[in-house]
């Protein structure tokens, strides 16, 4: 499995976030890897779900971000493919050296385009990029 379809399946996984109570996502992580036929090798398992749980370990901070940066828009109003895409790609951004910021922005849209509503892609480039330049 590669990085695009590893990074997949951990919003995949994170995405149970929102309708999970966060007691309830070790279970969660559990029935999610057993169920799920794209994910053979137990090298893709284990980076999944660390970066599943690194993810969520830092969903506050994540989310202060997200609605620092977004006008007319904040964590609990946006849809919830959005709010996961963003999160995924902020860690990455912020937190993941072994990913540059571009990688991670263009896989976001990417996901965003497939999962979300019609104009996910272009909210979430719109909002990655913002985030982007108050790093240079």
């Amino acid at each position: 499995m590669g990085r695009h379809e590893q990074r997949e399946q951990v919003f995949m996984l994170l995405f149970r976030v929102e309708f999970h109570d966060p007691g309830d996502m070790t279970r969660q992580e559990k029935l999610f890897l057993e169920d799920n036929e794209a994910v053979t090798r137990e090298k893709d398992a284990a980076y999944i779900e660390a970066k599943e749980q690194a993810v969520r370990g830092k969903i506050a901070e994540i989310d202060r971000i997200i609605n620092e940066n977004t006008e007319g828009w904040n964590t609990t109003r946006m849809g919830k493919v959005e709010l996961t895409v963003l999160r995924l790609a902020i860690y990455e951004m912020l937190y993941d050296d072994d990913i540059p910021a571009g990688v991670a922005i263009d896989e976001a849209v990417e996901i965003a385009k497939k999962y979300g509503q019609e104009n996910a892609g272009g909210f979430v480039n719109a909002v990655l990029a913002k985030i982007m330049k108050l790093g240079d």
